[in-house]
């Protein structure tokens, strides 16, 4: 092992921020690291930032540009924020990717919708089962999280061991998945952990975090309670909560009806890794229609207000012919992601003017986290007795909690955002470099780079209102009238001409009054009439809008 070889850590994505996670990890000469990349994920658009965006994920330029010393994907689990890019950027990568056998059958649906080769997917046991590739040897190290199979990664390198956590949280009792398991997290550390990179979203939760056991004789009072039919909502990967919803109607005397593809999928997925062998009983929907209301539960996809998930087409009538009335209760078994609140308080409403009863998670009762709390973190720390931590997993102010918490039990920390190259080699983490890193969207079929100009023009046009007009010449000469189309603008008064009409005048005034060198030039000329239309627009409805001109010349 020289002093010249640099054990790195890289985060492109995930740090400083919730979602849309990669972090990469490098080792070698300075310009000559092998790699390996961890989790390929996705974040999801705002109409205020990003109008018309369907997914959002980390730039992938840095790594595509040193490919050739990719060694592999590692993903830590099948959450949207950890595998949803995969299928995406894939072509752009063209390593192998491994995963538990869950994660695997979810990435797997995510190459196939992509069309990339799904022998690429590697399905490996956890720890102590490693893989060895260059000088990194990888294992999965099992964690409870709102998601089967989770897992953390045990990294050796020639610099030592990094524990890379992913999303975690102490449970003894997960329903679904791997308990948490102390022994074996003080079997990895025994011999020494050089760096701990840790999710660091709950680090402003005081209490240690709750037991997914613990929620289901909460909900099965709720539902013995209730009058009329029960729906109840939660994240559609979270199987095993799932299960504590399906089992609570059961045992409160009520059919249960699974509705939604992606709950489906996951149930399937799940099943076919072998996990969920005793889920409670489940009818189809065309026989919950003969079940009395007051027997019957449906459990539905769309706790984050998504408009198209059957929440939210309950919310607006009827889903595949069910409905809800007067008297019937709605569980929202989930916590509103940031950035969710207003989808989800518009549904909320609607089932009040329904008389449906809502219930949220406001008092505790019917969610616990995914993430480990501040308690929870420092019996981490205090497991693993890191030489230095990475906090990861949150936003700024998250990282920087997170690594006063550490400092504070003399653990050496750094935070380090998106492009931030951290040294893991030495005594105490530093940031050797910085390197610019960007965002992709998933613009339709098409993935676009954040400064193509797509989504800021789109917004201009969202903001402002659009004029197109189009001109007909012959010899640099105006023949017949122009004419204007205006979108998103608002009419003038009444009584006046239209804005279309004022427009179609004014630049025909300034046409026939231009010189004809000015007309022979399409620049100059185009730049004529979006002086007028700037003009007139602003004078008659206070915007200057988007414009575009039009310039059609006959040929003989």
């Amino acid at each position: 092992m020289s002093k010249s070889e640099r054990l790195i850590f890289l985060p492109l994505g995930g740090a400083g921020e919730i979602g849309m996670n990669m972090y990469l990890y490098g080792y070698g000469p300075k310009g000559k690291e092998r790699y390996i990349l961890v989790d390929v994920g996705v974040t999801f658009p705002t109409m205020d930032g990003t109008p018309g965006v369907d997914l959002i994920m980390a730039d992938t330029a840095y790594i595509e540009a040193r490919a050739d010393r990719l060694e592999a994907i590692f993903i830590t689990h099948a959450h949207e924020d950890h595998i949803g890019a995969l299928g995406l950027l894939y072509g752009r990568l063209g390593v192998p990717v491994y995963t538990r056998k869950f994660t695997g059958a979810v990435a797997r649906a995510k190459m196939e919708e992509h069309g990339q080769d799904i022998d690429r997917i590697e399905v490996i046991g956890s720890y102590p089962e490693m893989v060895e590739l260059g000088p990194f040897k990888v294992g999965f190290m099992p964690v409870s999280h709102s998601i089967p199979e989770a897992s953390g990664l045990v990294i050796d390198t020639p610099k030592g061991r990094i524990v890379h956590t992913g999303d975690f949280k102490l449970d003894p009792d997960p329903i679904v998945g791997e308990a948490y398991n102390p022994a074996l997290y003080r079997e990895i550390a025994k011999d020494g952990v050089q760096a701990l990179v840790c999710d660091s979203t709950n680090v402003f939760s005081p209490l240690a975090g709750r037991s997914e056991a613990g929620l289901g004789g909460n909900i099965t009072q709720m539902m013995k309670e209730a009058t009329g039919m029960v729906v109840a909502t939660t994240f559609a990967s979270n199987v095993a909560r799932l299960k504590t919803l399906a089992q609570a109607g059961v045992d409160s005397g009520r059919s249960v009806v699974v509705l939604g593809r992606a709950m489906k999928k996951m149930l399937g997925y799940a099943n076919f890794a072998g996990l969920i062998d005793n889920f409670p009983p489940t009818l189809d929907i065309e026989d919950a229609r003969d079940v009395p209301r007051e027997n019957l539960m449906l459990l539905v996809t769309g706790s984050q207000g998504e408009r198209r998930a059957a929440s939210a087409q309950l919310a607006n009538g009827k889903y595949l012919g069910m409905e809800l009335r007067e008297g019937d209760t709605f569980l929202f078994s989930s916590k509103t992601i940031p950035g969710n609140e207003i989808g989800v308080g518009r549904i909320m409403n609607s089932f009040s003017e329904m008389g449906v009863k809502v219930i949220d998670d406001n008092g505790g009762m019917y969610h616990v986290s995914g993430h480990a709390n501040r308690p929870d973190l420092e019996e981490i720390h205090g497991i693993f007795k890191p030489k230095m931590l990475v906090p990861m997993h949150g936003e700024h102010r998250h990282l920087r909690a997170h690594a006063e918490l550490a400092e504070s039990k003399g653990i050496q920390a750094v935070i380090a955002g998106n492009g931030a190259m951290v040294d893991l080699g030495g005594d105490a983490p530093k940031v050797v470099e910085s390197i610019e890193t960007g965002r992709l969207y998933l613009d339709g079929k098409q993935l676009i780079g954040a400064y193509d100009g797509v989504v800021l023009e789109r917004m201009r046009m969202a903001l402002r209102g659009t004029v197109v007009v189009s001109l007909l010449l012959e010899d640099n000469q105006q023949i017949g009238e122009s004419w204007a189309e205006v979108l998103g603008l608002p009419e003038t008064d009444s009584n006046s001409p239209s804005l279309q009409e004022t427009l179609e005048r004014e630049i025909d005034g300034e046409l026939s009054g231009a010189k004809r060198n000015l007309l022979a030039s399409d620049e100059q000329l185009e730049k004529l009439v979006l002086r007028t239309v700037s003009r007139v627009c602003k004078d008659l409805t206070g915007k200057k809008p988007v414009a575009k001109v039009l310039i059609n010349r006959l040929v003989d």
